[in-house]
C-alpha cells in the first residue's frame, strides 16, 4: 500500500529557441527532476553551460531526444566529455527515434579519450511505455519532417490518505502500527481484532502528468496520451501569420498548441521552441494560444523552473472527461 509516487517533480528550461540561439534564448533543452531521477529532454548546443547557470547539476541518469535536428542534440557531445572529465562511472541511457544508434555512436567517439562510463543507446518507435522509479514515460510518434517523438511522463499512483481519526476510533495504538498499515500490512488493535489497511487508508490518488510535444504538427495521438496533463509543454514556433510556414516545415503555431492543450484538457500550457522573431516579443504567441485554450498559458523562458504540485483529492476523485477530437493536418 506504500506510495510509489514522487515527493518532487520539477522542470527547468535550459533552452526555448527554435533552430538557433539568440541573446536571450538557447536552443532546446529541458531538465526534469523526479526525486532522485534526473531526466534530460533534448540537449542543444550549450546545454551544459545552461545546466551550470540554472543549477540543475549534471547527475543525469537518462537523456531523451525528440529527434535529431542539430538544435536538439549537438550539445550531447560536450556534455558527455564533461561527464567523463568529471569522473562519472555510472551508466547513462540515451533514448531517441530511429537513427539514434548511428548518430549517437558517432557522438560517443568524438574527442580524445574513451568515455570512462558505459552508455546504453535505445531506439524508440513511438509506441513504447518505459518504467522508471516512481514514473513511467509514454512515447508517441510526432508529426515532423524526420523521425520524431513526443513524451508523456506520468507519476505512479500515490497511496491514499491515512485517516488518523478512523485509526484511533478502531483502537489502533499510535506508533509503529500506523506505519505498518501505511505499508499495506494488517495489524491488531487493542482488543486483538484484525484491522485491514483498507479500513483506514483512502483510495489511491492519481499521479501527476507532464507532457512534452517536441517538434511536431498538432497531433491527436499526443493529445490523447497527454490527456489530463498537469503541465503540457508544446512547441510554438510560429504565429498565426505564418501558419502556412508551420504546415510546410511540420511545426505548430501558438494557437495550434492551445488547441492541443484544450483537447488534452491540460491544466497548464507552456509554449517553447520559439522562432527568433519572437525571442523577446512573446505576447502575440501567448494571446493566440489563450484564444484556443481555456487554461493557464505561459511562454517559457530559459531558466524557467516550476515544481508541479501534487493533485488535490478532488482532482483524483473527479478526473477530467475527454473532449471532441482534433484533426491533424
Amino acid at each position: 500500500m506504500a506510495s510509489n509516487g514522487l515527493s518532487l517533480l520539477r522542470l527547468t528550461f535550459l533552452g526555448t529557441s527554435a533552430a538557433a540561439p539568440t541573446l536571450q534564448r538557447n536552443v532546446s533543452g529541458l531538465v526534469i527532476k523526479a526525486d532522485s531521477e534526473v531526466f534530460l529532454f533534448d540537449c542543444g548546443e550549450g546545454s551544459q553551460r545552461q545546466m551550470i547557470r540554472y543549477g540543475t547539476g549534471f547527475s543525469v541518469s537518462r537523456v531523451f531526444f525528440t529527434h535529431f535536428h542539430a538544435d536538439h542534440y549537438l550539445g550531447i557531445i560536450g556534455f558527455l566529455r564533461t561527464l567523463g572529465m568529471g569522473g562519472r562511472t555510472e551508466s547513462l541511457q540515451l533514448f531517441g527515434p530511429v537513427g539514434a544508434k548511428r548518430i549517437l555512436l558517432a557522438a560517443l567517439h568524438l574527442g580524445i579519450e574513451k568515455l570512462p562510463f558505459p552508455v546504453d543507446i535505445v531506439e524508440l518507435c513511438g509506441d513504447e511505455c518505459l518504467s522508471f522509479p516512481g514514473v513511467s514515460v509514454s512515447v508517441v510518434r510526432a508529426d515532423h519532417r524526420v523521425p520524431a517523438l513526443s513524451f508523456v511522463l506520468k507519476e505512479n499512483a500515490r497511496a491514499g490518505r491515512f485517516d488518523l481519526e478512523a485509526a484511533l476510533r478502531l483502537g489502533i495504538r499510535p506508533g509503529p502500527d500506523f506505519g505498518r498499515l501505511q505499508q499495506g500490512q494488517p495489524v491488531k488493535n487493542q482488543n486483538g481484532e484484525t484491522i485491514l489497511p483498507s479500513q483506514v487508508i483512502g483510495e489511491k490518488r492519481q499521479g501527476r502528468i507532464l507532457a512534452l510535444s517536441g517538434d511536431t504538427r498538432p497531433n491527436p495521438l499526443f493529445a490523447q496520451a497527454a490527456f489530463g496533463a498537469d503541465v503540457l509543454i508544446h512547441e510554438a514556433t510560429f504565429s498565426d501569420e505564418e501558419k502556412e510556414r508551420a504546415l510546410e516545415t511540420r511545426h505548430s503555431t501558438a494557437r495550434e498548441a492551445g488547441e492541443v492543450a484544450q483537447l488534452a484538457n491540460a491544466g497548464r500550457l507552456l509554449l517553447t521552441h520559439l522562432s527568433s522573431r519572437f525571442h523577446t516579443a512573446t505576447s502575440p504567441l501567448a494571446s493566440q494560444a489563450k484564444a484556443a485554450f481555456k487554461g493557464w498559458v505561459e511562454v517559457a523562458n530559459d531558466g524557467l523552473q516550476m515544481e508541479i504540485p501534487m493533485k488535490e483529492e478532488s482532482e483524483a476523485e473527479n478526473p477530467p472527461q475527454p473532449m471532441p477530437g482534433l484533426k491533424a493536418v
